[in-house]
């Protein structure tokens, strides 16, 4: 009886120290399975991101219907809102930790001012491939070398040409010259953001690009090419009387709709009004100078992650997103040129014969300098422009002086 006492004992011990093993190991399996759930469930954790845009109500309803897509594949949420506030209104909000993660479709030349004061994250590695962009739309979103945002649409000017008047457009400066004292030219001859274009196409440039950023040090709008392009620019208005000195675009414009003239510079934002009224015109690229291509001023519809997002990774995740599929939305829906080169070359934009015509001359076109020194540009060079056409100054003095104010004007930007 001892002997089956002393075995019952044993067992009942060996049963209790099994148990507690049993017990230990499944509570050790349990602790693992919570922590990882834990981590499983903080990794799937929504987010709320909010995307402030410049672009059109149209538009941004479009990029919130694709932001929502996004949205259903990440669990997160995505809220797209119209923005119409400046520079100084941005700032307040995101340093106040108001502002939004995302900003969609800000003009290109505004950037500099943004990165200076800190206010850009740097473009990962990975979200674009640069060579699948137009290089244009690259360097409008590039700064010292770095990527602080993304391109999305291009934009630029090109010659309207009336159909009833001009068979061919110009392919040449000479034809160009020769056409618009038969049928007429004009454009918004003082606005230093057109006449650039007849600037370049010599040589002229505002600030030297190093290959690594633009120089504000190295101002090229004095140089002999430029001098030469504004030479050309007064002759439009004082040897072929194409336009008055004081003409402007409304003026320009109304002239070409109304069939005055049969030649006119503008962008695509004059399209559709032309469209409305029934104007017989087609676009075609600026004219060759000299055997090459007229490079004009382009501006860029950029969209950049605040540097004070606490989305980081997935504001990137939809910036990659967007970046992928808007393109052709925006070019359907606010004829917004895409800047993907696969896009460029899809039928929809290449069968759209007058937007094709803009996307051909953006190819050759120069990003407006994107350095918060160029704000010190444009008044000097609109003057410049308005002293030469009326024939009150030299150009070679004007060119000169225009240079030496936009000098002073950057000295006091410091």
């Amino acid at each position: 009886m001892k002997k089956y006492t002393k075995i019952i004992a044993l067992l009942t011990v060996m049963v209790f120290v099994l148990s507690a093993a049993l017990t230990g190991c499944s509570g050790i399996k349990t602790s693992e399975n919570t922590s990882s759930q834990g981590q499983t469930e903080q990794k799937k954790e929504p987010v709320e991101l909010v995307v402030w845009s410049h672009l059109t109500d149209p538009e941004i309803a479009k990029v919130q219907e694709i932001a929502n897509k996004w949205a259903e594949q990440t669990g997160n949420k995505v809220k797209v809102l119209a923005d119409y506030s400046d520079f100084q209104a941005f700032s307040t909000a995101a340093q106040s930790g108001k502002g939004p993660d995302i900003m969609f479709g800000l003009p290109h030349d505004n950037l500099g001012t943004f990165q200076k004061a800190g206010l850009l994250a740097e473009v990962p590695e990975g979200v674009i491939n640069k060579d699948d962009y137009v290089p244009m739309s690259i360097n409008a979103v590039s700064y010292d070398g770095k990527m602080y945002a993304i391109p999305i649409s291009m934009e630029t000017y090109a010659l309207f040409y009336n159909t009833e008047k001009v068979k061919t457009p110009p392919a040449t400066l000479d034809d160009l010259i020769k056409l618009g004292k038969e049928v007429g030219f004009q454009y918004d001859v003082n606005n230093f953001y057109f006449s650039f274009a007849f600037i370049s196409a010599y040589g002229g440039y505002v600030f030297k690009d190093t290959g690594g950023g633009l120089d504000p040090n190295d101002i090229g709008l004095n140089n002999d090419g430029a001098k030469k392009g504004l030479e050309l620019i007064k002759d439009f208005v004082t040897k072929y009387k194409f336009m008055p000195a004081d003409i402007n675009g409304d003026m320009a414009k109304g002239n070409f709709q109304s069939g005055k003239i049969g030649l006119y510079i503008s962008g695509p934002w004059d399209v559709d009004g032309f469209k409305q009224a029934n104007v017989p015109f087609k676009v075609a690229p600026l004219p060759q100078v000299e055997g090459k291509p007229m490079p004009s001023f382009a501006g860029v519809q950029a969209a950049f992650v605040s540097a004070n997002s606490k989305h980081q990774q997935e504001a990137w995740d939809l910036m990659k997103y967007l970046a992928e599929n808007t393109g052709l939305p925006l070019f359907e829906t606010g004829s917004r040129i895409p800047v993907l080169n696969s896009l460029l070359n899809t039928d929809e934009v290449k069968n759209n014969e007058i937007l094709s015509a803009f996307a051909e001359q953006a190819k050759n076109a120069i990003p407006m300098p994107n350095i918060p020194q160029m704000a010190a540009v444009w008044t000097p060079a609109g003057n410049a422009l308005q002293l030469i056409t009326s024939g009150k100054v030299q150009v070679d003095k004007a060119a000169d002086d225009m240079v030496n104010q936009i000098k002073q004007g950057i000295e006091t930007q410091q």
